[in-house]
C-alpha cells in the first residue's frame, strides 16, 4: 500500500536514513525537525499518510502533539519511534490512539509491518469518515418537523405514537415519514436506523432519556 510517512525526529542523521530506508521501499516522505514544525505544515489527510513520531523531541514532546492533533480532529495514525522505551509510555501512548510504539535501532522489517497496518487502518478510518458526512449531509436536509419525525421513527415509534407525540394526524405523519426516507436516500427503517447510529444520533438520543 502507498501513502506518505510524516517523520517527526529533532535527529537530522536519523531522519535522513529512515527517509532513505521508506523511499526505497516506494513510499513518498515528509520530515519535520519539531512538533511544531508538524503543525505549521498540517498533512493533508486526504491522502494516505501515518505519522512516525519520536517520543523525546525538544519543545513539543511527540505525545503532546498525539494530543494537539486529537484535539483538531486529525485521523492520521501515529508510530512512536523511541530510544527510551518503558511501559509507561508504550500504555499511555497506545490507550491515547497511538498505531504502535516501536524501539530505536527498529529493523526495516518491524517498520514497514507498523506503517502498512497504519495505513491500512487510516484508509478504514477515511471511509468511515466519508459514509459519516454523507449521512450528516442527508440529515441536515430535513426541515424542523421532518427532524423531530426521523428521531421518534428511529426510536421504533409508530405512526400512531409519533402522531400523538406531535399533534398531528397519521396521514401528515406518514406523508413526512416517506419525506424523511425520500432525503435520507433509504428504502427501509432498518436503513433508516443504521444511518442513525452511524451518525452518532440514536446514542446521543438515548444519553438525553436517560437525562430525562
Amino acid at each position: 500500500m502507498t501513502g506518505r510517512v510524516h517523520i517527526v525526529d529533532d535527529d537530522d542523521s536519523f531522519r535522513t536514513a529512515i527517509e532513505r530506508r521508506l523511499r526505497k521501499a516506494g513510499y513518498e516522505v515528509a520530515t519535520y525537525s519539531s512538533a511544531q514544525h508538524l503543525l505549521d505544515r498540517l498533512p493533508n489527510e486526504s491522502e494516505l499518510g501515518v505519522i512516525l513520531l519520536d517520543v523525546r523531541i525538544p519543545g513539543l514532546s511527540g505525545p503532546e502533539l498525539q494530543g494537539r492533533l486529537s484535539e483538531i480532529g486529525s485521523i492520521l495514525p501515529i508510530v512512536f519511534l523511541t530510544g527510551y522505551a518503558d511501559v509507561q509510555t508504550t500504555v499511555r501512548a497506545i490507550k491515547a490512539g497511538a498505531e504502535d510504539v516501536l524501539t530505536k535501532p527498529v529493523s526495516s522489517e518491524q517498520l514497514l509491518t507498523a506503517i502498512e497496518r497504519a495505513l491500512a487502518h487510516h484508509e478504514a478510518m477515511r471511509g468511515h469518515r466519508n459514509q459519516l458526512d454523507v449521512v450528516r449531509a442527508h440529515i441536515a436536509k430535513l426541515t424542523p418537523r421532518e427532524r423531530e419525525v426521523f428521531e421518534l421513527v428511529i426510536r421504533g415509534k409508530t405512526n400512531k405514537q409519533v402522531a400523538n407525540a406531535l399533534g398531528a394526524t397519521e396521514r401528515t405523519i406518514k406523508a413526512h415519514r416517506h419525506r424523511v426516507m425520500e432525503k435520507m436516500q433509504v428504502q427501509s427503517l432498518a436503513e433508516l436506523v443504521s444511518f442513525a447510529e452511524r451518525a452518532g444520533i440514536l446514542k446521543d438520543l438515548s444519553g438525553t432519556e436517560q437525562t430525562n
